[in-house]
């Protein structure tokens, strides 16, 4: 089993499922649900930057064996997702709607989609609705935050501590800037592209960066508090913001913050 394996995360993910599936079906009081893609991303960005930050640091990081092992995951349930959409597809849409269905298959296999997607309609527009393979976004968002950065850490993780930690502040921020920025002047693309949304991944890097190198020290009450004001944040954003809220941005801090609070306590 993998040594950074965590039951927990396991139930933070099924809560973001259970958050976005909610968001899906329509259901109202759920207007926020979307942020449960925003769980997944600081989720992904604490797991694979562990695995980086440790075998970097043992000298067993090897790009073709860490690539390997994310296709192996990834590509098996991509392709049954996309089979099986294809088989429904065939008969509920439109020619015009197949082909660019068709699109999306091919873009969805390169881990594209995001940028294909940004390219055609905002994600919650009634357009995209009739997209099947919508959902393989965030999925082409993690792939591409997995090649970047990997090569980032490979080329960082050996400098003095105080230097990874401001390097990886620096981009920290002028991702959150961009994602302020895009969420006034470029919505579709801030929602959909990697430069607004690679801070969110980011938070992940510093708790697994923190996890491994310092220790939390805080008594069992204080995590318990802590983890219930985590939780908290992330229900409240799932009711309460909705499809005008200016997303990401700002706003995108709570149910972030409230994801590391549960990983970290």
């Amino acid at each position: 089993m993998n040594k950074f394996y965590r039951p927990e995360v396991d139930s933070l993910r099924a809560i973001a499922v259970i958050i976005v599936i909610f968001f899906h079906s329509g259901l109202n009081i759920f207007s926020g649900g979307y942020i449960g893609v925003d769980v997944f991303l600081v989720i992904s960005g604490y797991l694979i930057s562990s695995l980086i930050i440790s075998e970097v640091s043992n000298d067993t990081f090897t790009f073709i064996s860490f690539f390997e092992r994310r296709l192996r995951r990834l590509i098996p349930a991509l392709f049954f997702i996309i089979i099986i959409s294809l088989i429904f597809s065939w008969y509920l849409l439109t020619p015009s709607e197949l082909k660019k269905f068709g699109q999306s298959i091919i873009a969805s296999s390169f881990f594209t989609s995001n940028i294909l997607f940004w390219r055609e309609s905002g994600y919650f527009e009634t357009e995209a609705e009739l997209k099947p393979l919508l959902h393989t976004w965030s999925l082409s968002l993690e792939v591409q935050f997995y090649i970047f950065f990997s090569f980032f850490l490979f080329l960082i993780i050996k400098l003095k501590r105080k230097w990874v930690i401001a390097i990886t502040i620096l981009i920290f921020l002028l991702s959150l800037l961009i994602s302020i920025w895009g969420s006034i002047n470029k919505p579709i693309a801030n929602f959909y592209l990697l430069p607004s949304r690679g801070w969110e991944f980011l938070i992940g890097f510093f708790l697994a960066y923190l996890n491994i190198f310092d220790q939390n020290y805080l008594s069992r009450i204080k995590n318990e508090m802590l983890c219930l004001v985590g939780l908290c944040m992330i229900i409240f954003t799932s009711f309460f913001y909705n499809g005008y809220t200016p997303y990401p941005s700002l706003y995108s801090l709570l149910p972030t913050m409230g994801t590391a609070l549960l990983i970290i306590c």
